[in-house]
């Protein structure tokens, strides 16, 4: 067995160290330059600091190579690779199963990451989404983590599984690919709204209501794709949504937290070093979210803020300021 990785970024470098404590394990980058310097350093300075890789695990810059000999491809690059990475995928291996643990919907189209696959991907070929409440700082201190695989083919998941279950890492399984990569990409969005009520001081009570009530709104868009309704409330649903809203080591936080604080958009990504998922993802979901029908006043909230430049303290007034309505 041997396991490909494709994206050298803190994430993805913590699950290629993972795998590779019993796995053969490539992991490849875009960047040859940091890819280079990881051969050397046998770590990942830019994004994990010096935690050396494991024997089994070597660095390629040169994708084909990579791909070719491969039996399980993991790809974490961001959603805005996604497809092309997958175009890449078809043309030097045509038969490894395709996992992927972006988070995010792709611009212009906003289609998931089971969307573009089933687009790109062979329907005889495996593949699914990996996704949960982990942070590649901590999984890669062997901190206790729990994650989910939801793949096409149960018997998949079940082959797939012992690959991640091992030490500090504990793998659920699923079929609800929908659903789990809807949570996944939409709770980046959730995220940005907690970090601009943090960022606010408007405290723990304010938080509770925005995860609360974001959850409600993931739910929503999920089950109008497909998505079942128990998804939500595991690992991959209110798991993650209240690690990123909560978390230290959480981008989109972070970009709430700075934005409330009166930083520009632009100077905050400049300098986060990491790819905000969610900063990009509000817009799709706004725009998909009308072609749905579905209320979603959280997210339009954090997209106006991000898109037309609304002050983070007008946005929670209108939020606030909304009719009394049932809760359920």
């Amino acid at each position: 067995m041997k396991v490909c990785v494709l994206g050298a970024g803190a994430w993805g470098t913590a699950l290629a160290m993972h795998i590779a404590k019993k796995t053969q394990t490539v992991i490849w980058g875009r960047d040859s330059g940091h890819i280079s310097g990881m051969k050397k350093a046998r770590s990942n300075p830019m994004y994990l600091g010096d935690f050396i890789f494991p024997d089994l695990l070597s660095v390629e810059n040169n994708l084909s190579k990579a791909l070719s000999d491969c039996d399980l491809i993991l790809s974490v690059v961001p959603t805005s690779g996604f497809r092309e990475i997958l175009v890449k995928i078809n043309q030097y291996n045509s038969h490894a199963p395709v996992i992927w643990a972006n988070k995010g919907l792709e611009q212009s189209s906003a289609k998931l990451a089971h969307e573009i696959a089933a687009e790109e991907l062979k329907a005889s070929r495996g593949w699914g989404v990996l996704s949960g409440p982990s942070f590649a700082a901590e999984l890669v201190r062997s901190l206790p983590t729990a994650v989910t695989l939801a793949t096409n083919n149960p018997v998949l998941a079940n082959n797939l599984a012992p690959i991640f279950h091992q030490s500090n890492l504990r793998i659920y399984t699923s079929t609800d690919v929908v659903g789990v990569s809807v949570a996944g990409a939409l709770k980046n969005v959730i995220a940005i709204a907690s970090g601009i009520s943090d960022g606010m001081g408007f405290g723990n009570n304010a938080r509770a209501a925005l995860i609360t009530r974001g959850l409600a709104e993931i739910s929503r868009f999920g089950l109008k794709v497909g998505a079942k309704i128990d998804t939500f409330s595991g690992l991959s649903g209110a798991g993650d949504l209240v690690l990123t809203c909560t978390g230290d080591f959480s981008r989109n936080r972070e970009v709430g937290s700075r934005l409330a604080k009166g930083e520009s958009l632009n100077d905050i990504l400049k300098g986060l070093g990491h790819v905000a998922e969610g900063v990009f993802t509000a817009k799709e979901v706004v725009n998909r979210s009308k072609v749905l029908g579905i209320e979603m006043p959280i997210t339009e909230e954090v997209n106006n803020v991000i898109q037309y430049g609304k002050s983070p303290k007008e946005a929670v007034v209108n939020l606030l300021e909304r009719a009394i309505k049932n809760e359920f």
